[in-house]
């Protein structure tokens, strides 16, 4: 979680980021969550929908920091990623034009509405 909270503000870039950072100047949401766990020790992939299938599943009353937390996509994968920071907050890099920011999403209409699980990575 430490290594994605120092990326706030930094450019969202569609398939930006790596294991060693920001790539075309930024993260999108899977890259950020990539480079914060690489901080870690753990290899993720760059893509959503299998970061859902790396690690365990964690109840939301069970969250820790640095847990990922996964969004949007019907009954398909999920569309978004973000890193668990504590009381419903978490940091991820949203979308096209916008910047690696924090947001709540427990309070939020919008994502609570796509909440799809959380996982907590672990190595393979």
């Amino acid at each position: 979680m430490a290594a994605a909270l120092r990326q706030l503000g930094r450019p969202y870039v569609w398939g930006g980021g790596s294991g060693a950072g920001p790539t075309g100047g930024g993260f999108d949401c899977s890259g950020l969550a990539l480079h914060a766990w690489s901080r870690a020790g753990v290899a993720l992939t760059h893509y959503t929908g299998s970061q859902f299938r790396q690690g365990r599943r964690v109840p939301l009353s069970r969250l820790r920091a640095g847990d990922l937390v996964f969004f949007g996509g019907g009954t398909g994968d999920p569309t978004h990623v973000g890193i668990y920071v504590k009381d419903g907050v978490m940091v991820h890099a949203p979308k096209t034009g916008d910047v690696v920011r924090m947001t709540n999403f427990a309070v939020s209409p919008y994502y609570r509405a796509r909440y799809r699980g959380a996982v907590r990575p672990s190595p393979r």
